[in-house]
Formats: C-alpha cells, structure tokens, sequence
C-alpha cells in the first residue's frame, strides 16, 4: 500500500466530488481525512452561508487561510478544501510547502447536475444554471491551474474510480501533469 508522506490537497470546483474523493482515498490509503469546509463550520458554530451572510467573503477566506497554517501540525492526511481556497496566493503557497496539490475537475454540466438542489452554496446565489457555474469556473480556472501539481478530469468516472486513479498516480509516480478521461 502507497505510504503518504506528506499532505494532499484536494481543490477544485465545489460540486466535483472533493469531500467524497477524500473520503475513500482516506479508506483506501489508511490516513485521516480532512474537509476546510467542514472544520470551519465546526469552529465557528455555523454554516458558510451564515458566515458570508453576517460577516462577509474576505472573513470566511482569511478563516481558510488561518485554517491551512494549522493544518502543518497534522499527520499527512488528505484534506478536501473549499472552492476558493487556491484563489488566494499564500493560500496556495502554504498548501505546496505542506504536500501535492491535486485539481480535480469537471464539465459545467457535470458541476450544475451535482449542485443544482443545494441551498447552501452561496457564490450562485442567484446564478445556479450552467451559465453561471461557467461563468464562475472561467474566473477561477487559471488560479486552479496554476495551483495544481496534478490535474484530473472526473467526467465519467464514479468517486471510487477517482480515487483508484489518483492511488495508482501515487504509487507510479506518474508525472505531474496528468489527464484523465473516461
């Protein structure tokens, strides 16, 4: 079995299936398993749409960015961050310092088809359709790319064969830049 040795950091759009991803690799890699999203809601008492709604963007971005620093204390885990964290620079530089940054991505299709019923999303408030999740997506991609050490395409794929991949990538030492398609 791959012995972790260092952090993996998994980013991406929200709605491509990072949490899930991160679930089952950490199964399958017999290592914790860490989402941003979620511990922030733990510590402050609250859901991510409550902190935009009453304390704004930039708040909830520098709890990120505060959360990564803490995250240099733990055990290599793999740690399933929120849309926005690879859009902040030190955000970026912290994750590298600490292990491999892995993108996972999706079509806007893919994307909307996963999010479309979700009420806690608050950056497409007011634009959940294809078009704005595009939109969206085209803003951020060149950060995510810039971020990513390894890059993978997850249309067409369930989670666990994701998962399968990224393991094999581990174990051959693949090359950075890798796609993956169906």
């Amino acid at each position: 079995m791959y012995q972790l040795e260092e952090h993996i950091f998994l980013i991406g759009f929200m709605g491509v299936g990072k949490s899930t991803i991160a679930r089952i690799l950490s199964k399958m890699l017999g290592v914790r398993e860490y989402d941003t999203d979620r511990m922030i809601v733990a510590r402050e008492g609250r859901e991510i749409s409550k902190i935009f709604e009453e304390d704004g963007e930039l708040a909830f971005r520098k709890m990120e960015t505060d959360l990564l620093e803490d995250l240099k204390g733990y055990k290599p885990s793999i740690i399933a961050c929120g849309g926005g964290v690879a859009m902040r620079t030190e955000n970026v530089e912290s994750m590298k310092r600490q292990g491999k940054i892995l993108l996972l991505t999706a079509s806007p299709e893919t994307i909307y088809a996963h999010v479309k019923d979700s009420t806690n999303r608050p950056l497409l408030k007011g634009t959940m359709s294809v078009e704005g999740i595009a939109e969206l997506m085209a803003k951020r991609e060149p950060k995510y790319m810039a971020a990513a050490d390894i890059c993978m395409l997850t249309d067409g794929m369930t989670p666990r064969m994701v998962a399968e991949k990224i393991v094999e990538i581990l174990e051959n030492s693949t090359p950075v830049s890798l796609e993956t398609q169906k």
